[in-house]
């Protein structure tokens, strides 16, 4: 690829968005980025050849911001919060990929790389699954990022468009927030296991991650396809837990609950508090993270794009715990 081909990024200010706009910038790359919030965007205002602030709906901005551009790095999407109604799902996820995708089409982008999620397969029952498993999405996120997986298929069939899809597994790493309450807890000793903890965690390491990404840029040959892009290996969630304790410099936490009473308390809390707006203090979700099985071959990623993952789990939690200390989280 040459790297002077301009590239559009939607959902630059996130965490996976800004390590591989930062990637793309290293690559010398020029690139432009799609930004709802003019202060996460201010540490690329000088770097980026160009920042479009506006909806992922707008389809004029979209438009505007990818005339010119060889390929398309679409990661916004809504991630989960239970106050989130279907509707705003269905617009970000769904409509939006569609909006993307249209926009990507009329400016004459060559290829659109779409973000999606290992969601799609959910609680993996034979293992470990591939590219082709079953999809068994098992919430309203999970269900909205295959609806757009399937808007991504159906642009493949009117369009001359590559697109490619790629589906990390749990993301880490310096910049992370959603796993920093892990962190927290079990370094003042609060964590609690919930269930035997005896499925497997997929997690990846974010400059692995955005590896991936760059090679699902820069490989020919590869349009739609859909590619897993993980870590080297899973382990039980038992082990991820150790792993992050010793990361940490805590304990291994010793204190189990049962699981299913801990669900049924997760699913009245949620009943409480999404009528009233609020976002509740246990989640379903979180729950569920204690008994879903996820455990992926990243088989096709490494023959087909090279991929070859490099930080394993240990190291990779250990900078990503040096990270929250400095910047005072820990």
């Amino acid at each position: 690829m040459n790297t002077s081909h301009m590239i559009a990024v939607t959902g630059a200010t996130g965490f996976l968005g800004g390590h591989i706009t930062t990637r793309l910038l290293n690559e010398e790359c020029h690139v432009r980025i799609l930004a709802r919030d003019p202060l996460k965007a201010k540490p690329f205002e000088d770097r980026v050849a160009d920042i479009a602030y506006g909806d992922i709906n707008d389809h004029d901005t979209l438009k505007r911001l990818f005339d010119g551009c060889d390929t398309v790095v679409h990661l916004v999407s809504n991630f989960r919060v239970v106050k989130g109604t279907p509707e705003s799902y269905q617009a970000t996820n769904v409509a939006g990929t569609e909006c993307a995708l249209n926009a990507a089409e009329e400016a004459g982008v060559r290829r659109f790389i779409h973000c999606s999620t290992i969601g799609v397969h959910g609680d993996v029952k034979s293992t470990p699954a591939t590219e082709e498993s079953p999809f068994n999405p098992g919430d309203l996120y999970q269900e909205t990022k295959l609806e757009a997986e399937f808007a991504c298929r159906r642009k493949m069939k009117q369009s001359t468009m590559e697109i490619v899809i790629v589906r990390p597994t749990s993301q880490y790493g310096p910049g992370d927030m959603r796993m920093l309450k892990m962190f927290q807890m079990l370094a003042r000793g609060r964590f609690v296991l919930i269930g035997r903890c005896s499925a497997n965690f997929h997690a990846v390491y974010i400059d692995d991650l955005v590896d991936g990404f760059w090679k699902a840029i820069t490989t020919s040959g590869i349009a739609g396809e859909a590619f897993l892009i993980g870590g080297p290996g899973y382990v039980s969630l038992q082990e991820y837990i150790d792993t992050a304790a010793e990361a940490v410099g805590a304990k291994r936490p010793n204190i189990r609950l049962p699981y299913w009473p801990v669900h049924a308390a997760a699913w009245a809390c949620e009943a409480l508090c999404k009528p009233l707006g609020l976002e509740p203090p246990l989640h379903r979700r979180r729950v569920r993270f204690f008994k879903n099985n996820r455990a992926f071959s990243i088989a096709k990623a490494r023959e087909r794009l090279g991929y070859d993952p490099q930080i394993d789990l240990g190291e990779g939690m250990q900078r990503t715990v040096a990270w929250y200390r400095e910047q005072g989280l820990l």
